[in-house]
């Protein structure tokens, strides 16, 4: 009869294990790095002897085996790297928008500007003694000098802004590497199936898919769940053996990003929002660079032209800009008569030759093609968000129909463990009755 009492408690020790378990599943269904967990029973047996057969096995009961959770390690890791490229392709696009923005005409109104300045000049070959029309090609080339500084304002706020982002980002990664750590140190700490273990494995995956979302990375586990976090790339470890190893940031003159592993290795991570940024800063260095050849190329060109005529005073053309960059371009402070419209062919002369210097490789033609080109890359880092953004749903959700809670399912599980503790707390109460029965015929 202490035997059916035994198996009796045991049943009520388990189900209630079991629908705790279930509780916190249903509490957790829309947590996020929540996987479901199971509890996991066992059938208890106890030997003994009988009058036919030694060392008898007999039913003793049920007994906890542990908690597990539900995943499955190769959808994590394609869910972590699909992660990492999204991100990645997500970061790189939000900054690409933004330098189509900063070169749109809508922003500077260098297209507009030189439309203008060229459809003065034209006008000017008709009329070169206007003076409204010598003001307005003079504001036309100020405007397109503004244009050409705002630009560069805006891509250098770009670059300064990246770097920011960069620093938070890196900031972010290493204050994780060492949550990861302290998770490491709980894990070791655990009892193993416990539910303290199954939250800090859970934290220990939320935290890692963190990381991989950010940069490059990848996990190994020891026996107990505890992470080794190394550098894809290098394979230098930035968690493992009690120790962590943060990353840190550096600038370069123009504005490109490059990140390091403590102790000076390189961190090259080519996913996540941290390559993402490499990205970005090295296309914003690239279109300044490509903005100050322009605006010394639109100046050279425009200087030399002006200065090969002749002005209402008889005087040589002056040079119509100054500077050498996007930034510093400036419109020379001239007259209405200081404009060379004239050469030693007529009074029109020079315009009619300004005019005729558009054509393919004229100043509107190349920024027209400067910013094609910025659209192209715009269009191309969309569709590569796009693409990469489908790829990690579609992982996601496979790694999700592993960990997910199902509530009808639980709800089932739910019915079926109440009825098994009324089952077990039953068992007790018959044993009870019997006993008293028995004592009673005493």
């Amino acid at each position: 009869m202490s035997d059916l009492l035994g198996i009796g408690a045991s049943g009520l020790r388990a189900y209630s294990a079991a629908l705790a378990t279930i509780g916190d599943n249903i509490a957790n269904a829309q947590s996020p790095g929540y996987a479901r967990r199971t509890l996991q029973l066992r059938g208890a047996q106890s030997a003994g002897d009988t009058p036919f057969v030694r060392a008898n096995i007999n039913p003793g009961g049920v007994d906890i085996n542990g908690i597990s959770r539900s995943v499955d390690a190769w959808l994590i890791d394609d869910a972590r790297i699909s992660s990492g490229g999204a991100e990645r392709a997500s970061t790189r696009l939000a900054w690409m928008d933004r330098v189509e923005g900063a070169l749109s005409d809508e922003t500077n109104g260098i297209a507009s500007g030189l439309t203008s300045l060229f459809t003065t000049a034209d006008q000017l070959t008709a009329d070169p003694a206007n003076r409204t029309l010598r003001s307005q090609f003079l504001q036309a080339a100020d405007d397109v000098a503004s244009g050409f500084r705002t630009a560069a304002g805006q891509l250098s706020d770009m670059a300064d802004g990246i770097a920011g982002a960069a620093t938070g980002a890196a900031d972010q990664f290493n204050a994780d590497l060492k949550a990861l750590e302290s998770i490491n140190v709980g894990l070791r700490k655990a009892r193993p199936g416990s539910t303290g273990e199954a939250t800090l494995l859970d934290e220990r995956d939320r935290l890692i898919d963190q990381l991989s979302a950010q940069g490059g990375v990848s996990a190994s586990f020891d026996d107990r769940g505890a992470a080794t976090l190394r550098a894809t790339a290098s394979g230098d470890v930035l968690v493992g053996g009690g120790e962590v190893h943060p990353i840190s940031v550096t600038t370069g003159a123009d504005g490109r990003l490059s990140f390091s592993i403590e102790g000076g290795a390189p961190f090259d991570t080519a996913t996540g929002s941290l390559g993402g940024l490499v990205e970005a800063s090295n296309h914003v260095a690239d279109q300044r660079a490509a903005l100050d050849a322009m605006a010394a190329d639109f100046a050279g060109q425009l200087n030399a032209a002006h200065q090969a005529g002749i002005d209402a005073n008889g005087n040589p053309g002056a040079a119509l800009f100054t500077g050498a960059t996007a930034a510093t371009l400036t419109a020379a402070a001239l007259s209405p008569d200081q404009v060379a419209a004239a050469d030693a062919s007529g009074s029109n002369g020079n315009m009619l030759a300004l005019g005729a210097m558009r054509g393919a490789n004229d100043p509107e033609a190349k920024w027209s093609g400067m910013i094609a080109s910025q659209a192209q890359a715009t269009a191309s880092a969309r569709a590569q968000d796009a693409a990469a953004t489908t790829r990690a749903d579609a992982a996601s959700a496979a790694r999700s129909a592993v960990s997910e809670i199902d509530l009808d399912r639980e709800a089932g599980d739910l019915l079926r463990f109440q009825q098994a503790y009324s089952a077990a707390a039953r068992t007790i109460q018959v044993a009870r009755e019997t006993m008293q029965t028995l004592l009673n015929a005493v």
